[in-house]
């Protein structure tokens, strides 16, 4: 595909890129700005584009990944590094839920019922929650990819099961 074929083919793309965008950021400036780091690492990495595969796919997967590394950054960024001389900070905690008393009771149930998986789910599951990827998860584990995707998402199915009673009623 020469460039001006690839430049077309990829401005036919922005109005579902803009609307995929949206859905992500739900934010319109966001999503615009979401676009234009999309468009630019396609135009950037276009000779890696196979000629006769999905640009459509492509695209989107770029979008998603930059969405994806932009809020990991974003959340690293709003980490809070405590520097007071006494700690003041980390000892001043609150529970996880705010002010509901019982959610230090929510937060042990959870933990026992996670624990109470089995290994072969617990431990992709945990790893998971704890960042890795699930590539790193398959190599640590010496699985294959969806393996281990389908571990974490039974966990999550099985835990959903049976923590019934903490999920928000729905209005």
């Amino acid at each position: 595909m020469t460039k001006i074929e690839f430049d077309h083919q990829l401005t036919k793309l922005e109005k579902n890129l803009a609307r995929f965008a949206y859905s992500l950021t739900d934010n319109k400036e966001d999503s615009l700005d979401l676009i234009q780091e999309t468009f630019l690492k396609a135009l950037t990495y276009r000779k890696q584009f196979r000629d006769h595969s999905n640009l459509k796919a492509w695209t989107f997967t770029i979008m998603k990944n930059i969405f994806i590394n932009n809020y990991r950054k974003s959340a690293i960024q709003n980490t809070t590094l405590d520097r007071s001389k006494d700690l003041y900070f980390l000892s001043n905690t609150k529970g996880p839920a705010g002010l509901k008393p019982d959610a230090g009771v929510a937060v042990e149930e959870i933990t026992k019922k996670v624990h109470s998986l089995e290994d072969r789910l617990r431990i992709p599951f945990e790893m998971y929650t704890a960042g890795y990827k699930y590539k790193e998860i398959a190599e640590k584990m010496s699985l294959n990819i969806g393996t281990v995707k389908s571990r974490i998402f039974f966990s999550r199915k099985k835990l959903m099961e049976e923590l019934e009673e903490y999920r928000p009623c729905k209005s």
